[in-house]
């Protein structure tokens, strides 16, 4: 790989005639440059430097920018506008003259590994099983491409992973050709170009034939390894999720750490922790059920216990009870007892509720109830005739919102 390139030997200081001209384009692999300074300024993304030429690559194509230095000035963002490519900086500068450029190339090669990969993957799933890619996104921890089908299953997942590090292994060359419209028709592509000037075609020989203006290594043996890590279900399409290369160990290192503790904390074996897992999940569904028919039956019996005093407004306050359980209170009360009315205030950590209910043998409208206790809290709630709740703001105490709601009768 080049580390350096002097721009000055080749391109003009005016700066860059045609793309192709380029360094990123000339040689991906160039690391550090010299470039003179074309102006300095300042847009809504904040102070740039323009360069005569550049190895630092702007946004675009599905590509993130390129970060680093000129001179040393952090470079963190390089965008393509009106036709310059904007180096932008952290503060204004009146930078001029010949500088030198250094790439942050840990973060440029993970790109080249990542594009590429989504080019071989992209290939396989069309010469397997003909799915073309519609979309294809590299974030920072994982990459995907969106599938046009509504469906894949695991063995075409295994097959494509396979094919897809077969080409790796085979180290094929990865080549760029600049084209003319009417050379086209010499190459399969695998699809149609969106652009009819500087048409650039990444080609992996007798496999991939592409346009594409993102940067890559020189083989396919650069790319290390693909791994896909998952599959997401959308509207119409289905997202793979991959790393490739130097993410591939990343995620690896994570994801036995994270298995690592989990073992521990199960106490078995890693290759039975997913058992074990599924096992304990099982065992707590069972016991959360078992709370819930306890909780029940205590709250069933709570209102046996109140309906039994005979009056016919059953009115309490709680401490720390949820709207949940105030609604399950308030429900076995009118059950057990078809003529009462139950008002219940429960006072929670930072807020007042209440449930408000009759039994089937009472004509009021719990709606008054909650009409008039919500404004004493400056609360929100619903319901119907039937069953209202509600909650806010501590404002008066349980027992006043509680003689609020008798009054509302």
């Amino acid at each position: 790989m080049k580390d350096s390139f002097n721009v000055c030997d080749t391109i003009a200081s005016k700066g860059v005639r045609h793309m192709k001209d380029l360094l990123y384009y000339q040689d991906a692999t160039i690391k550090q440059f010299s470039a003179d300074v074309i102006k300095t300024g300042k847009d809504e993304q904040g102070p740039y430097v323009v360069l005569s030429n550049t190895a630092f690559y702007p946004t675009g194509g599905g590509q993130p920018h390129d970060t680093g230095w000129i001179n040393d000035m952090e470079v963190i963002n390089v965008e393509k506008v009106d036709e310059e490519i904007r180096h932008y900086i952290q503060e204004e500068t009146t930078l001029s003259g010949l500088v030198e450029g250094k790439l942050n190339w840990v973060r440029r090669f993970d790109h080249m590994q990542q594009h590429t990969g989504q080019h071989i993957l992209t290939a396989a799933f069309v010469e397997l099983f003909d799915y073309q890619t519609v979309s294809f996104h590299l974030g920072t921890e994982l990459v995907s491409i969106d599938l046009n089908t509504v469906a894949v299953t695991d063995e075409q997942l295994a097959a494509a992973e396979k094919r897809v590090n077969d080409i790796i292994l085979e180290n094929r060359p990865i080549q760029t050709k600049w084209v003319t419209q009417e050379e086209l028709a010499q190459y399969n592509l695998r699809k149609d170009v969106s652009v009819e000037e500087d048409i650039r075609l990444v080609i992996i020989p007798d496999y991939d034939y592409n346009g594409c203006g993102g940067t890559h290594p020189t083989s396919t043996g650069q790319v290390q390894l693909i791994k896909i890590m998952e599959i997401e279900k959308m509207k119409a399409n289905i997202r793979i999720h991959f790393v490739c290369g130097n993410r591939v160990r990343e995620q690896l290192a994570m994801r036995k750490t994270v298995l690592t503790d989990v073992a521990r904390q199960l106490s078995v074996p890693e290759k039975e922790a997913g058992d074990a897992l599924t096992k304990l999940m099982k065992a707590a569904k069972q016991t959360e059920k078992a709370l819930a028919e306890a909780r029940d039956a205590l709250l069933a019996f709570e209102a046996k216990d109140l309906v039994h005093t005979g009056e016919s407004i059953i009115a309490k306050t709680f401490e720390n009870r949820s709207i949940q359980e105030l609604q399950k209170l308030a429900r076995s009360i009118t059950t057990e007892k078809p003529d009462v009315i139950a008002l219940l205030v429960a006072n929670n950590e930072d807020k007042l509720q209440f449930v408000a209910a009759r039994g089937a043998n009472v004509d009021v409208s719990m709606k008054s109830i909650s009409t008039a206790a919500l404004p004493s809290i400056n609360g929100k709630g619903g319901g119907n005739d039937v069953l209202v709740q509600g909650g806010g703001e501590k404002l008066i105490t349980p027992e006043q919102l509680l003689e609020a709601m008798k009054n509302a009768l």
